[in-house]
């Protein structure tokens, strides 16, 4: 607020702010085993660390989900508001760590830092709390109950953040309920960690539920990967900014491209399923783009305000141009079979359609119709398998550290059916089924989306 806006009669009217905050119900294994015995952590008794005062977090320490308030209103402003347990260590546990047999599994596609998660997941179990039958699952879901589990150390795990990719595989599909929580229950796993995206996390729940109808004596915490950026609640997901500094270097390469050439036209397309997260803050940090094309936004190619008129005027006014395009971006306006229209992939999401060749076309097709004669290239990149296959930079190395010890520290406690994350910059504890419920999408009514249409200066696209 500039010091214009303040109303002249603020200090006679102060605006005061009533909160009324609601505890969001995390869901606790002595919900269902009310008898269980707790014990006293082993950080206590750390031999090379003593925990300083505040160090143990309460049932008390608690998250806003929402930190920005309307007070154009003068007088009083109430809201109600959810709050979340924070994330951390909690002086009394719910197991002997001697006892604790956990499970690590990666499902669904690849994304920077997923070995940083493993990693710091056997590093707190081993070191902090000093569990010593930690085991990793092959494959993803099927390998619960189609192979062999990996029993992991401290030791095996020293360099696996250096390294891009998942040590222990992962696929996509294979998910079956009963053969899952048979094989935890069979091998004994009282704590199981899950690394996915959206469809993971909705499989998540349906092995937590299960686990509460069988009474079992088994924490499961999940850990959102996914490189597009499109869960619910939580700031953001592991890998994403590595995604967008990486997206940068395939912008600029295009950008190079386009400049190098008579009406050069760069073409680049980047991961984003059903969000446009990647392509928008590759967009806002690279300056090279001329026009951001994103799922949530429809656009258009002929006519007035279309992406075509847009793009003479570039080339014009520039001698290039550079456009990013989302994967999701445009698919209703691609011509499909009718096979196509119903193919799936095994985790049953739509099987796309490529759209930046499908634009490359496009754009040629236009380009001989209007231009017939004039110099011009289209140079087209797609760097996406290259952008997952990335070891984490240091941002999400960091992240993906304080990801894997939060939901440690959250099973010992109990807590079980919960995804760890940080909301508003604080690390807290959702259940599991509200963020498998949520989406992140990118909001064009808001102030990101201005941000793009303010350095670009493409069109609205609103026919």
């Amino acid at each position: 607020m500039s010091i214009n806006d303040v109303p002249p009669n603020a200090e006679q009217h102060p605006q005061t702010l009533a909160v009324d905050v609601t505890l969001v119900r995390l869901p606790h294994l002595t919900d269902y085993l009310p008898h269980l015995q707790t014990h006293t952590t082993p950080l206590e008794h750390n031999n090379y660390y003593s925990p300083p005062d505040g160090f143990y977090l309460s049932h008390s320490d608690v998250i806003l989900r929402r930190t920005i308030y309307d007070l154009s209103t003068n007088g009083l402003y109430s809201s109600h508001h959810s709050a979340y347990h924070r994330a951390g260590p909690r002086k009394q546990i719910f197991y002997q760590p001697q006892n604790v047999r956990a499970a690590i599994v990666t499902c669904g596609g690849l994304c920077p830092g997923l070995n940083t998660v493993i990693r710091e997941l056997v590093v707190g179990l081993w070191e902090q709390y000093g569990v010593r039958e930690i085991f990793g699952i092959k494959a993803g879901y099927r390998g619960f109950y189609s192979s062999d589990p990996v029993r992991i150390d401290v030791k095996m795990v020293h360099n696996w953040h250096k390294r891009g990719g998942t040590v222990l595989e992962t696929s996509r599909g294979g998910f079956d309920l009963h053969k899952i929580v048979n094989a935890i229950e069979d091998r004994g796993y009282n704590q199981v960690y899950i690394i996915g995206g959206d469809g993971t996390l909705r499989g998540a729940v349906k092995i937590f539920n299960e686990i509460h109808r069988r009474k079992l004596n088994v924490g499961v915490a999940a850990i959102p990967k996914t490189v597009d950026n499109d869960v619910g609640i939580i700031d953001r997901s592991f890998g994403f900014q590595t995604a967008v500094e990486k997206a940068q270097q395939a912008i600029s390469a295009a950008h190079v491209e386009a400049e190098s050439a008579p009406n050069g036209i760069g073409l680049v397309k980047l991961m984003g399923r059903s969000t446009g997260h990647i392509a928008l803050n590759a967009t806002l940090s690279s300056r090279d783009v001329d026009c951001c094309l994103i799922p949530e936004n429809e656009f258009y190619l002929e006519g007035k305000g279309g992406l075509f008129e847009f793009l003479d005027e570039r080339l014009k006014e520039n001698g290039h141009a550079v456009v990013v395009v989302a994967e999701g971006a445009g698919q209703d306006m691609i011509p499909r079979t009718d096979a196509q229209k119903q193919e799936e992939d095994e985790s049953g999401n739509p099987v796309f359609l490529d759209v930046g060749v499908w634009l490359k076309s496009e754009l040629k097709r236009w380009w001989e119709r209007d231009h017939e004669g004039e110099l011009f290239t289209v140079k087209f990149i797609d760097p996406t398998y290259m952008i997952r296959a990335v070891t984490a930079n240091a941002t999400d190395n960091l992240y993906c550290t304080l990801l894997a010890h939060s939901a440690v520290h959250g099973i010992m406690a109990g807590y079980t059916g919960f995804v760890a994350g940080p909301i508003n910059g604080n690390y807290a504890y959702i259940p599991m089924d509200e963020i498998a419920e949520t989406k992140n999408e990118v909001d064009t009514k808001d102030h990101n989306w201005a941000w793009v249409r303010s350095v670009t200066m493409q069109p609205d696209f609103r026919s």
